[in-house]
C-alpha cells in the first residue's frame, strides 16, 4: 500500500498533536531528574536522556528545514547530541519547535504531501528525492523511535511519564 494512502493531512495533524504532548510528557518527567544524571553516559544510541532530547529536536529542525524552509541546525548530525547545551534551553526550544510544528501541519494540504521533496542528504552524501507522505511518515516514526530510547531511560531513572499510546494520548484529527 502506498504511503500516501495512510498519510494524510489528519495524519499530520494527529501526530503533530501526538509528539508535542509527548515531548511535554518527556521533559517534565526529565526535570525531576538531576542534571548530572541527565547527562550521565546510558548507553543510549546518543549517549545520555541531554543527548539524545537533543537529537529529537536536531531531526525535527532538520526535516523542517526541507519541509518548511526552517534553519538548518548549527551541528552535523554526529554532534546532534550537543546541540543545546543547558536543559532548560533545551525544553524552551522544544516548545518553540513544537508549536511550530503544530502551526505547520495545520496549513499541511494534500496537494503538498502528493509531491516528491528534493534535497541534499549530508548524512548519505547525495541528492535524494521521495514522496513527501512517505518522508513525514518517517519524520513522525523518527520522533516516536527516539523517544521510546528517552522513555526507557526516564523510567529507568525511576520517573514515570504517564500513558505513551497514541489513542490514549490524543484525539484523532
Amino acid at each position: 500500500m502506498p504511503a500516501d494512502c495512510l498519510v494524510n493531512v489528519a495524519y499530520v495533524r494527529t501526530m503533530a498533536a501526538y509528539n508535542a504532548e509527548m515531548n511535554r510528557r518527556l521533559y517534565a518527567a526529565s526535570e525531576r531528574i538531576p542534571d548530572a544524571k541527565r547527562r550521565e553516559p546510558r548507553g543510549a544510541f546518543w549517549g545520555s536522556l541531554h543527548g539524545t532530547l537533543c537529537h529529537l529536536l536536531w531531526g525535527d529542525r532538520m526535516w523542517m528545514s526541507r519541509f518548511d524552509n526552517w534553519p538548518r541546525p548549527d551541528v552535523a548530525q554526529k554532534d546532534s547530541a550537543t546541540l543545546v547545551a543547558d536543559f532548560n534551553e533545551l525544553r524552551r526550544q522544544r516548545v518553540e519547535a513544537d508549536d511550530r510544528i503544530s502551526t505547520w501541519a495545520g496549513q499541511v494540504t494534500d496537494d503538498w504531501l502528493s509531491a516528491d521533496q528534493v534535497w541534499f542528504s549530508g548524512s548519505a552524501q547525495m541528492e535524494l528525492c521521495k514522496p513527501r507522505s512517505f518522508l513525514v511518515a518517517h519524520f513522525f516514526n523518527h520522533q516516536t523511535h527516539h523517544r521510546g530510547q528517552a522513555h526507557a531511560l526516564i523510567t529507568a531513572s525511576g520517573e514515570p511519564t504517564g500513558d505513551t499510546d497514541l489513542f490514549l494520548v490524543v484525539a484523532p484529527a
